[in-house]
């Protein structure tokens, strides 16, 4: 008898993709392209000019562990960058540019980033504990009825975070990324999260 199917969903607002975030609008990054910045934190001086391709490259890689750290191993020890606790784990050998630039903003970013994690936490506790995954059950249940089968097991994990574009984007294989404001918005919530379970499934 074959096994049923089985969906992961973890669903968070993660300080650790917040730190990254923040640090990339502190620093001037424009990569991703498409990933609009956080609203509330202040971007770049504008005198400061771009960030470098190394900058650039080496914050890319930060990222990519960061969000996917099971995807995206180093090729290099990570060490703990001082004053990120835990939060920021860059390779021994190859971010040193980067290094060099976050140290600064440790204290700014991480308290934004703890605030922007603290509210998410409170409006999940706002809502009934089951009305969270109720949008993904019924995302499910439209592309299985549409498709006339069984959705495939999948994972999926997705980052409610405070941006300045309301949206949904891919940040990672298994990952997206989602405004806080269109996930609190049932109907458009559930309109954006179908094309993602349906690219899983």
């Amino acid at each position: 008898m074959s096994e049923k199917p089985q969906w992961l969903i973890r669903e968070d607002a993660s300080v650790a993709v917040l730190v990254a975030l923040g640090l990339r609008q502190a620093l001037g990054i424009r990569s991703p392209s498409d990933l609009p910045g956080l609203r509330d934190l202040p971007p770049r001086a504008s005198d400061a000019g771009e960030a470098s391709p190394a900058l650039e490259a080496q914050w890319q890689a930060y990222w990519d562990m960061t969000v996917e750290p099971r995807a995206h191993h180093s090729g290099v020890p990570l060490e703990l960058i001082d004053g990120f606790d835990t939060l920021v784990a860059l390779p021994s050998t190859g971010a040193e540019e980067l290094s060099a630039a976050i140290r600064p903003l440790a204290a700014s970013v991480i308290g934004y980033a703890q605030a922007a994690h603290e509210r998410y936490v409170s409006a999940v506790k706002s809502h009934t504990g089951g009305d969270a995954y109720r949008a993904y059950a019924s995302a499910i249940a439209e592309f299985e009825r549409d498709i006339g089968r069984r959705a495939h097991s999948f994972e999926l994990n997705v980052q409610v975070l405070p941006f300045s574009q309301r949206g949904i984007w891919w940040i990672g294989e298994l990952t997206v990324a989602v405004t806080d404001g269109l996930r609190r918005d049932i109907v458009a919530f559930d309109a954006a999260i179908g094309p993602v379970i349906a690219e899983l499934a």
